[in-house]
């Protein structure tokens, strides 16, 4: 099973992202754009693991006794950056409590063997992906200029920076992934309460 844990967003974002991307998304047609509708905010990929490991995490992650937050959604961005476009993204801010969950779940995922983040916590919403290789925020081997985010680049440099709303996290999830034709499907295997 394919598994990782984030958080899900309000649905009334997910409208305004939806129309912010049907608005843009003609400015970048050389890449692989992410249905609103699977759009949330990961705390941790785990990746593949058998059945018997999920319901391992699952108890550890009933163990983390995080806090509800704010977090705002605003503004874009492109990784590993600007001039070396992979990645088009929708920015995530928020008080200390996201970082501090995020550092929670890999704390306790690494008690189960699974291998600790080696970047710093970057919360984000991909929208986009322009070519191979991974989504990872950090620079990879083989980044360099590309040119399918150019017009799209272009288009929203003439743009107010969107915001697209506040809504407070009072769970997270342990999701399924499922790769498909149409791209990959979300499951929600579990929730954990934030108080």
């Amino acid at each position: 099973m394919r598994i990782f844990i984030a958080l899900d967003i309000d649905d009334s974002i997910r409208e305004r992202i939806r129309r912010f991307v049907d608005g843009v998304s003609g400015f970048a047609l050389d890449t692989r754009w992410v249905r609103p509708e699977s759009l949330h905010m990961t705390l941790k990929f785990i990746g593949e693991k058998p059945a018997e490991a999920v319901e391992e995490i699952k108890r550890a992650l009933a163990t983390i006794r995080g806090e509800a937050m704010e977090i705002a959604i605003r503004g874009f961005g492109f990784f590993p950056s600007a001039k070396a476009p992979r990645v088009f993204w929708i920015g995530i801010e928020s008080g200390p409590q996201l970082a501090a969950l995020a550092e929670a779940v890999d704390d306790v995922t690494s008690r189960l063997g699974i291998a600790k983040e080696d970047h710093p916590f970057s919360p984000h919403l991909t929208l986009a992906r322009g070519g191979g290789g991974s989504g990872a925020p950090r620079r990879q081997d083989g980044d360099g200029p590309n040119r399918r985010f150019q017009r799209l680049q272009e288009k929203l440099a003439a743009m107010a920076t969107p915001e697209f709303g506040t809504m407070t996290a009072r769970e997270f999830f342990l999701y399924q992934s499922q790769l498909g034709r149409g791209g990959s499907r979300y499951t929600k295997l579990a929730a954990f309460e934030l108080k």
